[in-house]
């Protein structure tokens, strides 16, 4: 198994750096750009116009590479919730990144749609689940489990829906996102790996080899952008994982950074409506809190990439002591 896993990072890395030109090339040719929000930080509106739906070459890639690696997982359940969480919240983001293009402007789905969209398929991924695993979870740093009855079915929702949307949240600056995202994946590659589940772990691996090859396109000044198609698939990806391999609650200290920035964002809304027109940070999500406060893109980026790294440290100690 370790073999694959490390061919998989190897091969969908160098075929990411390779492909990537091309697809750049294709979302220009198409006009597929990022339409940039007027009431955000004015560097940002240099960014206009640059390729967005990026997300659609690591998909690709890491769905051939897992296929060629290990043709076999397909016929495991837990896989298939796994890489169909990816796909699902992947073709949820596409839909709303097409309609951000041919509309030129950021209204896509409207979002109480999308979190019915979003919602439906944590629904479909919680009772297929049940079917063949129990609705317990394992407490971090004990060996104690809890059994959640139907209100496994509550924790799954908001695992789907909190995560899909906080990773969405997270892509706002160059590289923040797909960095972050290497971080967060390598201790479930990890879990995988101890679980015996090869399957998860070579997409898994698949996955981080892609946005390691994408990251260098997507680095600071961005040639490309993940758009909603991109981010949504790794939130899903990321809740699946954490679902399958037990490691519910991990899920909170390796998303940590994701978390932060949902939180921002509910926490500035509220606040806003209920003291009628005050705001807690300069603006939200978090990220750009920090960049209107002087510090530079590039900063903010490498520091979220610092704290996501430690908590993904954490996590890994979380989840090999349970």
């Amino acid at each position: 198994m370790l073999l694959r896993i490390i061919l998989a990072v190897v091969i969908a890395g160098v075929s990411s750096l390779l492909l990537m030109p091309v697809l750049i090339k294709y979302l220009h040719k198409w006009h597929f750009g990022q339409s940039i929000r007027l009431d955000g930080p004015k560097s940002h509106l240099k960014k206009q116009g640059t390729p967005i739906m990026g997300g659609i070459g690591f998909i690709l890639i890491t769905l051939i590479v897992t296929l060629i690696l290990t043709p076999k997982s397909f016929m495991d359940p837990e896989f298939l919730i796994v890489i169909l969480a990816f796909i699902g919240y992947g073709l949820i983001g596409f839909w709303d990144d097409f309609l951000v293009v041919i509309k030129h402007n950021n209204d896509g789905l409207k979002p109480k749609f999308k979190l019915l969209l979003q919602s439906i398929l944590a629904i479909i991924f919680f009772l297929v689940y049940i079917q063949f695993e129990p609705t317990e979870v394992i407490i971090p740093f004990t060996h104690i489990i809890v059994n959640f009855g139907w209100f496994y079915a509550v924790l799954v929702f908001v695992m789907f829906t909190g995560e899909t949307n906080a990773v969405n949240f997270a892509d706002g600056m160059d590289g923040l996102c797909s960095g972050l995202m290497c971080f967060a994946l390598v201790p479930y590659v990890l879990f995988a790996y101890k679980a015996g589940n090869q399957g998860v772990a070579v997409l898994l691996s698949s996955l981080i080899g892609a946005l390691i090859g994408y990251l260098y396109y997507n680095k600071y000044p961005a040639k490309v952008m993940m758009g909603d198609t991109g981010s949504l698939a790794l939130g899903g990806i990321l809740a699946a994982s954490a679902m399958v391999l037990k490691q519910e609650l991990s899920l909170l200290i390796i998303g940590g950074v994701f978390l932060a920035e949902m939180l921002s964002v509910v926490i500035q809304v509220g606040y806003f409506k209920l003291s009628h027109g005050k705001r807690v940070f300069r603006m939200a999500p978090l990220h750009h809190h920090f960049e209107l406060g002087g510090m530079k893109e590039t900063t903010v980026v490498r520091r979220f990439w610092l704290v996501g790294a430690l908590l993904s440290v954490i996590g890994i100690f979380m989840g090999m002591m349970a």
